[in-house]
């Protein structure tokens, strides 16, 4: 397992060992012991599932606030998307700033988000699954959401982008109106 450091602190892309042959191939997708030998102590309680039909569906982008945020372990089990975390951390020198990396059931590649970030994704392809570990759980309550679109973040999505969105991301409020609680 490699575990490669982003510009934004705490953020990391993870990049398990691979080992194939001619069946197939197997891989650790999670292992406590090697992410605590690196630093990194998150007891995960909830996995998620999400599936996305069609390419270029986004999804964010979403957060919870204190005291329920969200440290998520993310990776892509089917198809590819492009990932996407944004520093909400008003005290982070990194504030508003996002980074972005491609995951696919090819590359096996994993984002680690700390808490404090906004967490989206557009799919590149049709027929896309993401799973991802947390180290709280869903809280309606809290659960919030920002404009993929805010100017003021201006993440690149890949160009010109005319996403399949869902009511609740159509109609996010863009971060000066949003309520983040970090």
């Amino acid at each position: 397992m490699i575990i490669e450091n982003t510009f934004i602190g705490d953020l990391k892309v993870i990049i398990p060992a691979v080992f194939g042959d001619n069946r197939g191939w197997f891989f650790e997708s999670y292992s406590e012991i090697k992410l605590r030998e690196n630093g990194i102590d998150i007891v995960f309680v909830q996995d998620n599932h999400s599936f996305s039909a069609k390419k270029g569906t986004l999804r964010g982008l979403h957060f919870q606030n204190e005291p329920m945020a969200q440290t998520k372990l993310v990776r892509c089990t089917r198809g590819a998307l492009l990932d996407v975390a944004v520093d909400l951390r008003p005290n982070s020198p990194t504030y508003k700033q996002w980074f972005s990396v491609e995951l696919s059931a090819e590359n096996k590649k994993q984002l680690l988000i700390p808490k404090g970030f906004a967490h989206g994704f557009l799919t590149l392809t049709d027929d896309t699954e993401i799973q991802y570990k947390t180290d709280n759980f869903y809280s309606k309550e809290y659960d919030c959401s920002i404009r993929y679109d805010d100017p003021e973040i201006d993440v690149d999505w890949g160009g010109k982008v005319e996403p399949i969105l869902s009511d609740k991301d159509l109609n996010a409020p863009f971060l000066k109106d949003a309520e983040v609680m970090f």
